[in-house]
């Protein structure tokens, strides 16, 4: 497999170019040159396995003959050693409501089902091909501590992480600033993600510095993040459907930067049996009401109890946006540049009815995740997290639909102890993260000021 840009300016890569680049040098976004597609029997087949050979049979078109499948077995086994439930990723149902846990990895977020796969991407790569891998990301709460996790005390690696200073969960940035080992630097920036996310951006997009610094991505700009996601949605089809290829299944989405619903639009052009995707998010709404519109139009961040959806610039619409217009990478670059001088992009009205056949956005508010946090705890004793309540309150009208769970609720105390009295515990793992000693630079949110704190560390 191959892998191109979004905006055309890209000759063809290889998958380990892809994982390495990150960022498109065009600016771009990286893509598969074409989606392989799944026979309906495969599916049966695959319905039956354990979600690691799952994984290597989901993965091995994207990434063959680059990996050999032998090594790829091997990544995707220490990768999901790391996990504390045998089914990785488990569906469960409590009272009437299925719901797909994506928290058992070492951060308690679903982010781990992929970071903790690029974090040994990235080492067998620099192995094999030496190097040296700066990686730079920002986080709006589970992306950080994820990645630390995946590439903490790697040879060859060092870590830079931005954070939206006190924007994040108590849990979630402990979680990133006690890590203490010297190849992972903490930066808490004074802005919101959006901020960090941009100043990213500019850092990829200023070449001889990417360059130079050999800069890495972990967000989910990098591909190999969606190709991980894309794992449990056929992990969860399997789980629910027995098997049987007639069974199509809605999913529903809790998401701020769009990778984990991309994820899902790429397991069903690749022929999952997905009847509908939901699109949730909370009163930062620029994706559901693109769903409910045509319009993508950016606001301003307003910070909400659940933050990593606290997003306005989705990083990966623009991979959707790809295909939705065809393809036709000219003018998805005009798209983009008129939406960078803007802050206002729309589509036609025939694409926008594209978009209903597959995709519903539902906002949630802050009282509604409340009550759904309270609702299901008194119903059955389950507590959720804030982002997956946003995620089940919007499939109250699809009883049949798969809610991903995203995080562990005691990542988000203060919400569930607001909406049922009672505060969920930390896993014994975590127990004393509060009490560990942290390390970070709190520095403006400028993108001069992070590079030259990046050249005086690396230097």
């Amino acid at each position: 497999m191959r892998y191109i840009s979004t905006r055309g300016g890209v000759e063809p890569i290889t998958f380990s170019q892809a994982v390495m680049m990150g960022l498109a040098t065009d600016g771009g976004l990286l893509l598969p040159e074409k989606i392989p597609t799944v026979d309906p029997k495969d599916l049966t087949a695959w319905a039956k396995l354990p979600f690691q050979e799952l994984a290597l049979e989901v993965m091995r078109p994207f990434v063959e003959p680059d990996i050999p499948a032998e090594d790829l077995k091997g990544l995707i086994d220490r990768s999901y050693a790391a996990f504390d439930h045998p089914k990785v990723t488990p569906v469960i149902t409590p009272g009437n409501v299925q719901i797909m846990e994506l928290f058992h990895g070492p951060t308690l977020a679903f982010k781990d089902v992929a970071l903790q796969l690029l974090g040994n991407l990235f080492e067998y790569l620099l192995e094999r091909d030496g190097g040296q891998l700066n990686i730079l990301g920002a986080t709006s709460g589970d992306t950080g501590s994820s990645a630390i996790y995946g590439v903490r005390g790697k040879a060859h690696i060092n870590i830079f992480i931005l954070h939206p200073h006190k924007r994040v969960s108590p849990i979630q940035e402990r979680q990133m600033t006690s890590v203490l080992d010297d190849n992972v630097h903490n930066i808490a920036i004074k802005g919101t993600f959006d901020d960090g996310q941009s100043i990213v951006k500019g850092l990829f997009n200023d070449l001889d510095f990417k360059n130079k610094y050999s800069l890495g991505a972990v967000n989910s700009i990098n591909w190999a993040r969606i190709l991980a996601q894309v794992v449990y949605y056929f992990y969860a089809w399997g789980q629910v459907s027995k098997g049987d290829s007639k069974v199509k299944i809605p999913f529903s989405v809790p998401t701020g930067n769009f990778g984990d619903i991309f994820a899902g639009y790429v397991a069903y052009r690749m022929g999952l049996p997905i009847s509908r995707l939901i699109l949730a998010t909370n009163r930062n709404d620029i994706l559901s009401r693109f769903a409910k519109t045509g319009t993508y139009e950016a606001g301003t961040v307003r910070p909400t109890m659940s933050p990593s959806m606290d997003i306005q610039v989705a990083s990966n619409f623009e991979r959707y946006l790809y295909y939705l217009l065809d393809e036709d990478s000219a003018l998805l670059s005009e798209k983009m540049q008129g939406f960078a001088e803007t802050g206002t992009l729309e589509v036609s009205a025939e694409k926008k009815a594209e978009v209903d056949q597959l995709i519903t956005g539902c906002a949630v508010s802050e009282e509604e995740t409340l009550e759904q946090i309270r609702t299901t705890f008194t119903e059955t004793g389950y507590v959720l997290d804030p982002h997956t309540a946003v995620g089940v309150r919007a499939a109250r009208d699809e009883p049949t639909a798969v809610c991903l769970a995203t995080a562990h609720p005691a990542k988000f105390s203060e919400a569930v102890k607001k909406a049922t009295g009672k505060e969920p515990e930390l896993p014994a793992a975590l127990a004393d993260l509060m009490d560990r000693p942290t390390r970070v630079a709190l520095l403006d949110a400028q993108q001069e000021t992070i590079k030259a704190h990046m050249i005086s560390t690396l230097d």
